[in-house]
């Protein structure tokens, strides 16, 4: 429509012109023919504003790239801006020709504190919290920087001694319990000895494998038994697998071999990381009968000849260092029934514990044994008192590692 009246209006006009008005007039007429594009612009504003008066409702349609030209209007449509250009990526570095690439890597150690603490008799204390431990290494107290309580799979190794006739029986139905008492999700290895050990199921979760593996078992022929070089075997494969890992180590604890000696396992057991180990010592009946009746010294077969009770003493005595160094407890059953009480107990150590993880003060690389101290207090750091339903106080314990091996970095 605009443009039909705009023509109209022209051709009329022209057409004027031509009568009153020289050609030059009208070249000068025609140029200045714009003028009636703003007449006809003014005249449909006003157009437009009757319109608007006879519907005062209608509102005025938005541009094509913004909102209303005033303030006025039920919503507002951003206006399109123009986006900034995106950065240009950062410029890497030119390679030089023949130069290696290289790396920074900082070994920050860290250390994991499996915890027990149990009353003393053995049941587990829970809800304790990070702030009611307290962790020294070479009596310089540690920053606490991971705290949780365990309940998860196991991994387990059961070494067994097999040797002598009635002690192998013993360890044997030992073993069929501790067998028991595993969940679907654990690991465990068995392995038994008497002069070199012997793996009798790696590492699984068929329990129905590990009783097979067990009844293959035979009535041993000696009574020699190298606890010594059985410990430190297993001790090795195990340093070499992933995680935290538990050894129950059912013995009498004599030793009777000659490669290896007593500050030699000691020191493989200080060593090893993430290891706890169980000792279960048997033959405490046959022990106890042949001190009444003079056969102590045949009591662990020949290979025992000549033995006597301070010898029982020492390898009980070593068993409990095992388990104090390494954070786990020594059991002792009295009889056979008691076998089943015991495994039940480890298995409730096991997978009710305080796992405590920090770095520490000491960062040095040197291989040098460190003693560590876990206590349990208050959170205004006072002593804690552990009350029993009839709110009377009970004594408790913290089983802890002592200590451990720094890594050993090679220059």
């Amino acid at each position: 429509m605009f443009s039909t009246v705009f023509s109209l209006l022209s051709i009329k006009k022209a057409a004027r012109l031509r009568k009153i008005l020289p050609l030059g007039v009208i070249a000068l007429a025609l140029a200045v023919m714009p003028e009636f594009g703003l007449a006809q612009q003014d005249q449909s504003n006003q157009s437009g504003a009757s319109q608007q008066q006879q519907n005062p409702n209608q509102q005025e349609a938005p541009p094509e790239a913004g909102g209303p030209n005033g303030e006025v209007g039920p919503y507002g449509i951003p206006k399109k801006g123009e986006e900034p250009p995106p950065p240009p990526p950062p410029s890497r570095p030119k390679k030089i020709e023949g130069m290696p690439d290289y790396s920074i890597h900082v070994d920050v150690p860290l250390v994991t504190v499996p915890v027990m603490v149990t009353t003393k008799d053995g049941q587990f204390i829970p809800n304790l919290k990070k702030e009611n431990f307290r962790v020294s290494e070479d009596g310089q107290p540690q920053k606490i920087n991971d705290f949780k309580i365990e309940d998860a799979p196991i991994t387990a190794v059961l070494l067994v001694e097999f040797a002598t006739n009635y002690m192998a029986y013993q360890a044997l139905e030992a073993s069929y319990v501790f067998a028991s008492t595993l969940k679907k999700d654990d690991w465990v290895a068995v392995i038994d000895y008497a002069m070199k050990p012997e793996i009798l199921v790696d590492f699984t979760q068929d329990k129905n494998g590990i009783r097979q593996a067990l009844n293959g078992l035979r009535i041993p022929m000696g009574s020699e038994t190298w606890e010594y070089e059985a410990l430190y075997d297993t001790l090795d494969r195990l340093d070499r697998v992933e995680g935290h890992k538990y050894l129950v180590l059912v013995s009498t604890g004599i030793d009777t071999g000659l490669k290896l000696n007593l500050s030699q396992i000691l020191n493989k057991v200080k060593t090893t990381k993430d290891v706890t180990i169980f000792p279960i010592s048997v033959g405490w009946l046959i022990r106890e009968y042949c001190e009444t009746h003079g056969c102590t010294g045949y009591s662990h077969g020949m290979a025992s000849y000549g033995m006597q009770r301070i010898d029982y003493l020492q390898a009980d005595n070593e068993m409990q260092t095992f388990a104090r160094l390494t954070g786990g407890r020594f059991y002792q059953p009295r009889f056979e029934g008691d076998l089943v009480d015991t495994f039940k107990d480890i298995a409730q150590d096991i997978r009710h514990q305080y796992t405590i993880t920090y770095h520490p003060t000491n960062p040095k690389l040197d291989g040098s044994y460190r003693k560590l101290k876990v206590e349990v207090v208050a959170e205004n750091g006072e002593q804690l008192k552990i009350r029993d339903q009839k709110g009377k106080d009970v004594k408790y314990q913290v089983i802890a590692r002592e200590g451990y091996t720094a890594k050993h970095q090679v220059e």
